[in-house]
């Protein structure tokens, strides 16, 4: 089982590309950063988290995949991935170049680990029906897909249509980065697991076991090998009896969360978690 971090990168915490290089040097596995366009002042949508006031952190996400590019740069063998992007908030065709960019500047080590979205405001302010926010996540991933394996890819869906098109670069890795979803066990996830990517994201520990043998069955039944699948904990508080579980779980990686926070107090943190490699 692979151990990777995760940081919510912000322009007041470490940068994160000061950290991909940290964490390769320290033997970590991989390094994700989140995603949000911005952050409407509205509390319409409750904090994620539950807690009244919405984190700080929330308000001053950069771009993750410019902020990844620089890592690319900076670092030889770590992994590089959103958790979560949101593809949602991106048109698919210039989403599509971006991220196949990206995993040729990182030479394949893109991984694109993707979400609907939870905060309403964001994605109203994007013109998107919330209600219909998974449909659209779907058919745009399908849409990025096509462009990225055909020499001439052309798409014809509800909200994604272009004719017969050129498109490079073509990602590195074959037939496309890993994509991960994460998100609550659910049959419309899985569902979209089985079709178009290659992983879940849970949240939390609880009943992950035992939803995973449906995430398998969806698999199977889309003619897939459940064996492939990757099962990645993300934004994990580690102690070594949780993460016994996820490794009896099936987990193939778990991503452990770090403080957005400065040099001063993540590089102590990320030392901490040494011992669980």
């Amino acid at each position: 089982m692979k151990i990777g971090v995760t940081i919510h990168a912000t322009d007041q915490a470490m940068p994160a590309d000061e950290l991909a290089v940290e964490a390769e040097e320290r033997g970590f596995d991989s390094l994700y950063i989140p995603e949000h366009t911005h952050i409407p002042t509205s509390r319409r949508t409750p904090a994620p988290t539950g807690d009244a006031e919405l984190a700080e952190e929330y308000k001053r996400s950069p771009d993750p995949y410019i902020y990844l590019a620089v890592a690319a740069a900076r670092t030889s063998r770590i992994r590089l991935g959103t958790g979560i992007g949101l593809p949602a908030q991106h048109d698919p065709i210039t989403f599509a170049k971006q991220l196949a960019t990206l995993d040729v500047v990182s030479k394949g080590r893109l991984v694109v680990g993707i979400g609907y979205g939870w905060n309403h405001e964001e994605m109203e302010n994007h013109g998107i029906d919330v209600r219909r926010r998974r449909a659209l996540t779907r058919e745009k991933m399908l849409a990025m897909q096509a462009l990225w394996s055909q020499e001439v890819a052309e798409f014809h869906g509800e909200f994604v249509d272009f004719e017969p098109a050129w498109q490079w670069p073509k990602p590195v890795q074959t037939p496309r980065p890993p994509i991960l979803i994460g998100g609550g066990a659910g049959p419309i996830l899985f569902s979209h697991i089985a079709e178009y990517a290659d992983g879940w994201m849970p949240i939390g520990g609880s009943g992950m076991a035992k939803a995973l043998d449906t995430l398998r069955g969806a698999m199977s039944e889309k003619g897939r090998d459940p064996d492939s699948l990757h099962i990645v904990p993300m934004g994990v508080f580690p102690n070594q009896e949780k993460l016994d579980y996820y490794r009896e779980a099936g987990a193939t990686e778990v991503v452990l969360r770090l403080p957005s926070d400065s040099r001063e107090t993540v590089l102590p943190r990320l030392d901490e978690y040494m011992q669980y490699l």
